[in-house]
């Protein structure tokens, strides 16, 4: 028997579990859970269908998501798909949930979403287990909120610091949050991470043919076909007559009281800008560090001087910033409602030659209601940063 043979058995197990327990098994790296009946139900009955794809550069290149778009459209050749390629280099799920609705849900209810942070929310982020849950829930919860019925796929790739924790019989912190926000939301995941440690520890399969972080061609189609399985498993046989969409449950309580559910970018019009800041497309070409084509003309809330000021007043529990931080980068100081100021360093690991995007929180567990955000560049900067600059693609609000 083939070893797609057995990925595919492995996941209708899982959907029979599933239909009895409501949970799939967690004993195969196919792990199917609850129903993914509603998008073929639009798929095939409608003739339409709106799939999108959200993560980091592993959704963004040309990888995966092309290979299942062709899957799609091969199973569904009569269906008109609108597929939205909503994957940012570098951004890590905080992003994703502050960015969903400009970058996803403005284009319309979806149908299928595929979801992929694990990577990013390890190596680029380096966010704790709590980061992970906030922001893999709120992308979750605002998708439900918007379309009920809408299919969820969560992937988890990997990079060599997550393979050694799976080869040690550990699991990633990211991973497992992103595990048990799947789990608490009855959603189906892809452990591809699993996969790939496993057949590297069983000597089928090199971290070289693989391809590494972002996987080569043999590596995004052992994703790709991993999706396939799980696809065939939830689709077997044909669609009854009576089949019916129906919204997907929801829990009785959230896993985190301060997921960001009701993450958002805010309109730079509501920024008071305060002398030294500005709104505008910076000199890219008289600036150190590359700035990537997508944000090259994104007017930008800038200040490159200490003790330039502005202030923010915004509803909710939390407020952060999605910055572009390069070379240059500095330190600021951020004080919410006259609490004592709090110290962020933009200044990223990565920010050495690229104007590197990155969301920043200032403050995450406020009491709900309208908060006054104050923030000021300071004259301290880290070591490696060359200036004190401070560049806001958008303040988020949550």
């Amino acid at each position: 028997m083939s070893c797609k043979h057995i990925r595919i058995m492995a996941a209708l197990l899982a959907c029979l579990v599933s239909a009895g327990a409501g949970e799939g098994t967690d004993d195969s790296n196919i792990r199917l859970r609850g129903s993914l009946n509603n998008s073929r139900i639009e798929f095939e009955r409608t003739g339409r269908g709106h799939v999108a794809f959200m993560g980091g550069s592993i959704t963004e290149m040309n990888g995966y998501r092309p290979m299942v778009m062709e899957i799609l459209e091969r199973r569904f050749p009569k269906t008109e798909f609108t597929f939205t390629d909503a994957g940012i280099s570098s951004t890590c799920s905080t992003t994703g949930a502050f960015r969903l609705e400009r970058d996803v849900l403005s284009r319309g209810p979806v149908d299928l979403f595929f979801i992929e942070f694990a990577v990013n929310d390890d190596q680029d982020a380096a966010h704790q287990r709590r980061a992970c849950i906030r922001g893999m829930e709120g992308i979750l919860l605002q998708l439900r909120r918007h379309n009920p019925a809408a299919d969820v796929v969560i992937t988890y790739f990997v990079n060599p610091p997550m393979l050694e924790i799976l080869q040690q019989g550990g699991v990633p912190v990211s991973i497992g949050a992103h595990e048990d926000v799947a789990r608490h939301y009855g959603v189906s995941t892809i452990h591809l991470a699993g996969e790939v440690a496993e057949r590297i520890t069983g000597g089928t399969l090199t971290w070289e043919q693989f391809g590494g972080t972002h996987p080569k061609r043999p590596g995004n189609a052992l994703c790709a076909d991993m999706i396939e399985d799980l696809l065939s498993a939830a689709w077997a046989g044909p669609l009854q007559e009576d089949a019916t969409k129906r919204p997907h449950p929801l829990p009785d309580a959230p896993l985190d009281a301060n997921h960001y559910g009701q993450g958002r970018l805010v309109d730079p019009a509501e920024v008071r800008l305060g002398s030294g800041w500005a709104l505008r497309v910076p000199v890219w070409k008289n600036l150190p560090g590359r700035c990537r084509e997508r944000f090259a003309d994104a007017p930008l809330t800038c200040a490159t001087e200490p003790g330039a000021e502005l202030t923010l007043t915004f509803t909710g529990k939390a407020v952060g910033a999605y910055v572009l931080a390069g070379p240059d980068a500095g330190v600021i100081e951020a004080a919410v409602d006259g609490r004592e100021p709090r110290r962020i360093d933009l200044f990223h690991r990565f920010s050495a030659n690229l104007h590197y995007p990155r969301t920043v929180i200032f403050e995450a567990d406020l009491e709900p209601g309208e908060h006054t955000l104050l923030l000021r560049v300071t004259g301290a900067k880290n070591a490696a940063s060359s200036g004190h600059a401070a560049r806001v693609l958008r303040f988020v609000a949550n």
